[in-house]
């Protein structure tokens, strides 16, 4: 029996269950946590925005990974 835990939205993943749901915020707090921390040293938007990028990408990354393999086929 497979659970799945995300919905094909266009293309975005939507949690349908309580682990998607937990997968999309571990996901938010952990770019939250990276911004504060690159934005308290950059001296300029750009410099936060270089600063964060790499780390955004890879997160939205795996979260849409994740929600590839656990989501409802369309």
């Amino acid at each position: 029996m497979k659970t799945k835990w995300f919905k094909r939205f266009g293309w975005f993943h939507i949690p349908i269950s309580v682990a998607g749901a937990v997968v999309f915020l571990v996901a938010g707090l952990f770019c939250l946590t990276v911004f504060t921390a690159v934005d308290r040293h950059s001296h300029s938007v750009s410099d936060t925005l270089y600063g964060v990028f790499p780390f955004f990408v890879c997160t939205f990354l795996v979260v849409d990974w994740i929600g590839g393999r656990t989501s409802e086929k369309a």
